[in-house]
């Protein structure tokens, strides 16, 4: 089987091999300016081997043109290797538990319509479950999972493995790359993140939770010493 890998380059770019495939996708909003799904998915012809951009100053996007040298990106990883390290916030009714690994959102705002996910599972009618499960699906980042526990099925995807370069149409800015499917994830200094069904990393070069997004490339720092606060990320 052909290694499909992400390499994180040292103060520079995601060096990807194997002949992933990439595309590029954008929200479909509501009258809110909130998503509610994706549009059509549009694929960006490669080659086998490709640099995506990791710093957000590339003048050639997706792809790397070698200004993170000289800007004197860093881009130094913070975030952990391990997922059972993290701090989860789940919760559970008689009818459904919502894992929630908080650490990885990116702020893409699916779980927010209706009055949002944590809501929509409080009412516990059939109608508001179906809608929480359809947003834990959306969750690009992996944050969200939802299992119903009447027979114990899982929101998560089957997904071929791929990346998605994500435009956020709500606030109007490039998102983060949506990693899908279990690709190698290895880090600069040659350990692994742990493999998951999805994940997103930052291509803005802002995240204070690298490699990993957390919608620093729209959310103030105000907003996200807020949101690290009531979850407890600090």
């Amino acid at each position: 089987m052909v290694n499909l890998k992400i390499k994180i380059i040292k103060s520079g770019p995601y060096l990807v091999t194997g002949n992933v495939p990439l595309s590029k996708i954008e929200f479909v909003i509501d009258e809110n300016n909130s998503p509610i799904c994706f549009g059509k998915k549009e694929r960006i012809e490669t080659s086998e081997t490709y640099s995506l951009c990791r710093c957000g100053h590339s003048n050639n996007k997706p792809f790397c043109d070698g200004n993170h040298g000289k800007i004197g990106f860093k881009g130094e990883e913070i975030a952990s290797k391990n997922l059972a390290d993290l701090k989860n916030n789940d919760i559970e009714t008689d009818k459904v538990k919502l894992i929630d690994r908080t650490i990885f959102c990116d702020h893409s705002r699916f779980c927010l319509r209706e009055g949002g996910i944590r809501k929509l599972i409080d009412d516990g009618t059939e109608e508001s479950i179906e809608i929480a499960i359809e947003e834990a699906k959306n969750c690009p980042s992996g944050r969200l999972t939802l299992i119903n526990k009447e027979n114990n099925e899982s929101s998560e995807s089957e997904y071929e493995r791929e990346i998605i370069m994500i435009y956020d149409s709500g606030e109007k800015v490039q998102g983060p790359i949506w990693v899908r499917g279990g690709i190698e994830i290895e880090s600069s200094n040659g350990d692994n993140y742990d493999i998951r069904n999805r994940i997103t990393l930052c291509q803005c070069g802002k995240s204070e939770n690298k490699p990993f997004c957390n919608g620093s490339h729209w959310v103030s720092q105000e907003r996200q010493a807020k949101f690290r606060k009531k979850w407890g990320l600090d």
